[in-house]
């Protein structure tokens, strides 16, 4: 059977494949072995800039050639990869005897020694992985999240001026403002990127225990752990783990993982109550011809899309608390879970880009229902009890909150009459009744 969206096993990889087929630039096996052919040539082009006495006369008009090997990688170069990795049952040794085989054609043999020159296969995949990770946050998530958030400020400002009954506990309470509500989820956003924004790209490189042990007995002379750190951070733009066991220990990426989890919790809590306003009529929803809301209602327009972000975001969230707590845990100097694990990391990533997609499409579809903001407040003038006890406190009148208490904490109707009838029994200077009368529910809505 070929694989095709109707039978690929996960959702990410059928359903859900246009949304997130950009990921396999960075996450795909192809990508893997991509980014880890990339790593291993320019650790070699690093080496010959030393140079090694051996790379000394090594023609550097030939690093283009060599750099082509990965940025004209193709499909057939990973499946040539592949197969040789039936024979050496390991795939970053497979990457080397690959790019030998491609020293050989370029006429190279005399150096091809030099190809993984003492490291060991994790040099290759905490330098290889944190780079895809990195780009993939860079080219991918970022303008995704950033879609988001724009769409958010945008109708904060857009419904700025919106009261809206506030409810706490599900109960009514001191009227807000949409555009408020929603810039509480804008400002938490952005506390969140800021942190990520401060999380290192990690990346482990110091040989077989992360000592430069094969390093130092070759050439003991050279400062193999600034060497190190110049090429992780100086080539690959990541920063240098020191010292390490032959892992990376995989802190900083557990820290983006979490952050990354809090992120789309915020988005989640959004989906939620966007989802409640939906139901309580504040938004109608545009309709899509040909679309249908239920099998058997036909009048359903269902808020689906944040729905969908919802479930997305809940799958991603705990695969992220799974990395996030797993990568860190390593037994002594090293075993294989990290590696199983991290082929999955593209996964929560693209539950993440679906969820974001459903989100903004469910903002889009928004249609502003004023007249049910409008009743809701008319029909809860008790919420104004606040505001004329704290006034009544200022003016040192005697037990506010009681009196406003025994007014309101009845399962009688209060409206804005029996409002202005308890402010007239009050024994207080006509201006300051005056003062309380103009309060509504629709002008209570703080700064």
């Amino acid at each position: 059977m070929s694989l095709n969206k109707l039978n690929a096993i996960s959702p990410i990889d059928g359903r859900y494949r246009n949304k997130v087929e950009n990921l396999a630039d960075y996450f795909s096996e192809e990508a893997l072995i991509k980014y880890r052919v990339r790593v291993e040539i320019e650790y070699f082009i690093a080496l010959c800039e030393i140079p090694l006495p051996q790379l000394s006369s090594f023609d550097t008009s030939k690093f283009e050639a060599l750099r082509e090997i990965y940025t004209n990688f193709s499909s057939d170069d990973a499946l040539a990869i592949k197969e040789i990795e039936k024979t050496t049952n390991h795939d970053v040794k497979a990457v080397e005897y690959f790019i030998k085989n491609k020293f050989d054609g370029l006429g190279l043999q005399a150096y091809k020694e030099f190809i993984h020159f003492g490291l060991t296969s994790q040099d290759i995949n905490n330098t290889a992985i944190p780079l895809s990770l990195k780009e993939a946050m860079n080219d991918v998530y970022v303008p995704q999240y950033f879609e988001v958030l724009e769409e958010l400020e945008a109708l904060a400002s857009e419904w700025k001026a919106i009261p809206m009954l506030a409810r706490t506990h599900g109960q009514p309470a001191s009227p807000t403002r949409l555009g408020k509500e929603i810039q509480v989820y804008v400002v938490r956003l952005k506390e969140q990127f800021n942190l990520l924004n401060d999380i290192p790209s990690a990346a482990k490189f110091g040989g077989a225990t992360g000592n430069y042990n094969a390093h130092k007995v070759a050439y003991p002379t050279i400062n193999w752990q600034e060497f190190g750190q110049e090429f992780v951070q100086e080539k690959l733009g990541l920063y240098h783990s020191f010292p390490t066991t032959q892992i990376e220990h995989y802190d900083h990426m557990a820290a983006l993982f979490d952050t990354l989890k809090r992120i789309n919790t915020i988005i989640l809590d959004l989906d939620r109550d966007f989802w409640t306003y939906v139901s309580m009529d504040y938004f109608k929803q545009k309709i899509k011809a040909g679309e249908v809301g239920s099998s058997a209602m036909p009048h359903k327009v269902n808020p689906i899309d944040f729905e969908n972000s919802e479930g997305n975001l809940g799958i991603a969230n705990a695969i992220f608390e799974h990395l996030s707590a797993k990568l860190p845990v390593s037994r002594l100097q090293r075993d294989l879970t990290d590696s199983t694990v991290l082929r999955n990391i593209g996964v929560p990533f693209a539950h993440t880009m679906i969820a974001f997609q459903s989100t903004l499409k469910g903002l889009s579809k928004l249609l502003l229902n004023k007249e049910k903001f409008e009743q809701d407040l008319e029909n809860n003038w008790a919420v104004v009890a606040e505001a004329i006890q704290t006034i009544l406190r200022r003016e040192a009148y005697p037990n506010p909150y009681e009196a406003l208490k025994g007014l309101t904490r009845t399962n009688e109707k209060i409206n804005q009459q029996s409002i202005a009838n308890f402010i007239d029994t009050l024994e207080v200077p006509d201006a300051i009744k005056a003062e309380l009368k103009v309060i509504t529910p629709s002008n209570y809505t703080g700064i």
